[in-house]
């Protein structure tokens, strides 16, 4: 399998009379992987069965929910770290500050070592391969959806 991506032209915010210039852009193809789909793969891996997996994982994002929402951080070795962070709008003391400031609640992740993606790496299974939609797409090639 190999990572698609596109070449797309970008202005410079910070810098508007700057040229823009072209950027890789990494495009998402076909369906978004489910729970489902997630599951049957684990399944193919595993003496557990199906409904098994879908349980654990179904049950796993309502014990997760429920530790971010009572203060907690959320580590799963090998895999990383979600906690919850806050955007809030400032204020003038440390009177004026309270939780009716926060605007936005959102999870954050961080990645372990051991799944982050490392374009340096040898391991057979994690070496990526990245191909050009568009030109793939010009030659035809399988598994590049046709637009």
């Amino acid at each position: 399998m190999a990572i698609p991506y596109k070449k797309v032209q970008r202005s410079n915010p910070f810098d508007l009379k700057a040229a823009p210039k072209f950027y890789v852009q990494l495009v998402t193809l076909g369906q978004t992987a489910t729970l489902e789909s997630i599951a049957y793969e684990m399944k193919e891996t595993s003496s557990l069965s199906l409904g098994d997996i879908k349980s654990v994982l179904t049950n796993f994002v309502t014990a997760m929910r429920r530790a971010l929402y009572n203060g907690h951080s959320v580590n799963i070795p090998g895999f990383g770290v979600f906690s919850l962070s806050a955007r809030c709008d400032g204020a003038e003391t440390i009177e004026l500050c309270s939780v009716k400031k926060i605007r936005k609640v959102k999870i954050n992740f961080r990645a372990s070592s051991d799944v982050k993606p490392s374009l340096a790496s040898k391991n057979a299974g994690d070496v990526m391969e990245f191909v050009d939609v568009e030109k793939a797409l010009d030659r035809g090639e399988e598994g590049v959806p046709k637009e």
